[in-house]
């Protein structure tokens, strides 16, 4: 594929993900959660170009460090996420404003390496980052899919679990007059 089509595939895969992910959503323990992360990384792997042949140590530095944002990426997004069991035993998640600080982290992460990749002259495209999200996603989902199936169910079991930043202070806004 394409510089421009594998960016295109990778805006595409995003924009849906986070879009979905910010809805509250009911979790399906038993589809094939890991089935579009494995399409990506197959996608991303079919690629020549994923090292730079002139510099294969800087590339292979810089990919390893794009494995291992996803990896955090990834496990952060699943723990900031809020996951329940609604009164029907149906277990639902959504992501909350912590996880939207993750993903903007992440992004300036990527585009730190990105930089540095450029200053280092290392060819670049867009590969890494599809096998990254992946990553991302896979990682993501597999400890939602494992905490949904922690949770004990029953119609008793309504309250939602704990997710980082459940304790942080909300802020009251200031009605005008």
């Amino acid at each position: 594929m394409s510089g421009l089509v594998n960016t295109l595939l990778i805006v595409a895969v995003v924009v849906v993900v986070i879009a979905r992910q910010f809805r509250a959503r009911p979790v399906n323990t038993g589809r094939r959660w890991w089935l579009l992360p494995a399409v990506l990384a197959v996608v991303a792997l079919r690629e020549p170009g994923i090292l730079d042949a002139h510099h294969r140590t800087e590339a292979a530095l810089l990919l390893g460090t794009e494995l291992l944002v996803g990896l955090g990426m990834g496990a952060a997004w699943a723990w900031t996420t809020r996951i329940w069991t609604a009164s029907d035993g149906v277990v639902w998640t959504r992501s909350t404003r912590a996880s939207a600080m993750v993903w903007l982290g992440g992004l300036l992460v990527r585009v730190g390496l990105f930089a540095l990749g450029a200053a280092l002259g290392v060819h670049q495209n867009g590969s890494a980052l599809m096998l990254g999200l992946a990553l991302l996603l896979l990682v993501r989902s597999g400890i939602l899919v494992w905490r949904a199936q922690s949770l004990p169910s029953g119609p008793s079991m309504s309250s939602p679990t704990r997710a980082y930043g459940d304790d942080m202070a909300r802020v009251a806004r200031k009605e005008g007059v």
